[in-house]
């Protein structure tokens, strides 16, 4: 039986900026199901060398997608694999949407997410699956010919990635695409703020960071004293540091020891449960800080081995997988899935993108003078989020172990 690729394509760009509403219980529970997955995904990234950096937003919204139009076995073992909840899971990820563009309104903070679909022109998807991506995700539905003119169509596909990143991402689908090519899903997230406390230029410096079993490296370290979210406990120190607006921030956990030991330990401890309780225990105080400038371009391998393992084998398997909801019949299965991502921290703020691509084929005063405020110097490896306050969605994760390094 001949094969049918299908791409789906999901990217996320976002700039660095705690408080509003909260969403319903059913789409809080989707962002916590969501965060659950970000963890999971985390756990089978850590082991690759040096920096990290990835949006788990957007690979569980190019993954929902997917998701709707998925049936039997495949649809079972992808709400496990991505932690989706038991119900209302599309009207959820509508409501969150919803949420996020709310987010970006009073113009504190540019947070845009929006979602593509591009058919071969004639294909034969169902109207309604058509409908309900449409109406959950809101896509943009332009047929193209994969099968013709591929290269117009792959030109398309990089112009609106290009547009819906502010040209952080660019020429993401570089490689001719099979021409039997039925579907291209895209999920793009831009988000751009400006810390609301600033760190001064003046005051950056040419510091020593400590990169593992290496010779210190020099990098710019920003630094400023005044009032965060932080706290610390056995082994590490966590920190918020709020967007302009209060509605987004970015939590770094640092580890007490320098030494990759201390980053194994800590990472190790990674969890929702663990997130929310350095979240809870971040107190507001007087902070001298320190965090170094960066940047990450960072692509991953494939994410399929990755996906199979958290439990999705049958949407990869020829035969087995099922996503009848989309065209009617048994012939299509994601054949990979990567992502792309790109993250400048500075003393405005920070700027970040990434996408992700899943290509199927068919088959957070007294007398005496006060202490001196704790110090939070970040001249090691650290982890660090970026994260919706009111949801504590998690939009953008990673991990910086040199950050002279690209």
């Amino acid at each position: 039986m001949k094969t049918i690729p299908l791409l789906i394509l999901g990217l996320a760009v976002t700039t660095l900026a705690f408080a509003q509403k909260k969403p319903s219980a059913d789409a809080t529970a989707l962002a916590s199901a969501n965060n659950a997955f970000a963890c999971d995904l985390y756990a089978q990234l850590k082991d690759a060398e040096g920096n990290l950096f990835f949006s788990p937003f957007s690979v569980s919204s190019a993954l929902a997608m997917a998701y709707a139009g998925a049936k039997g076995d495949t649809a079972a073992q992808m709400q496990k694999a991505l932690r989706f909840p038991d119900k209302n899971l599309h009207a959820s990820f509508a409501e969150l949407l919803k949420h996020f563009d709310d987010v970006q309104r009073d113009g504190s903070v540019q947070l845009n997410i929006a979602n593509a679909l591009l058919p071969q022109k004639g294909a034969p998807l169902l109207k309604d699956f058509l409908a309900l991506v449409k109406q959950n995700y809101g896509v943009e539905i332009t047929p193209v010919d994969f099968k013709h003119a591929e290269p117009e169509a792959r030109a398309r596909i990089n112009r609106w990635v290009a547009e819906k990143t502010h040209n952080k991402i660019q020429n993401i689908i570089g490689a001719p695409l099979d021409p039997l090519t039925p579907l291209v899903l895209v999920n793009a997230v831009y988000f751009k703020g400006t810390w609301k406390n600033s760190f001064w230029p003046v005051a950056t410096k040419e510091e020593p960071f400590y990169v593992w079993n290496k010779q210190g490296v020099k990098v710019p370290l920003m630094t400023q004293t005044s009032s965060f979210a932080y706290g610390k406990q056995s082994g590490s120190q966590f920190i918020g540091f709020p967007y302009q607006g209060g509605k987004m921030f970015m939590l770094v956990i640092l580890p007490s020891d320098k030494t990759e030991a201390g980053m194994m330990r800590l990472e190790k401890q990674l969890s929702p449960k663990q997130i929310e309780q350095w979240r809870k225990k971040a107190k507001m105080q007087e902070v001298e800080v320190f965090l170094p400038k960066f940047r990450i371009e960072w692509d991953s391998p494939s994410l399929a081995e990755t996906l199979k393992k958290l439990g999705m084998q049958d949407a990869f398997t020829l035969g087995k997988a099922d996503f009848s909801g989309m065209n009617g019949k048994k012939d299509l299965y994601i054949s990979d899935v990567f992502q792309s991502a790109y993250v400048d921290v500075n003393e405005e703020g920070s700027e970040a993108a990434a996408e992700t691509v899943i290509q199927m084929a068919s088959f957070g005063i007294g007398s005496e003078p006060p202490p001196p405020p704790p110090i939070f110097r970040a001249d090691h490896p650290f982890l660090f989020l970026i994260q919706d306050n009111a949801t504590g969605s998690i939009l953008f994760m990673g991990r910086v172990v040199n950050p002279a390094a690209r």
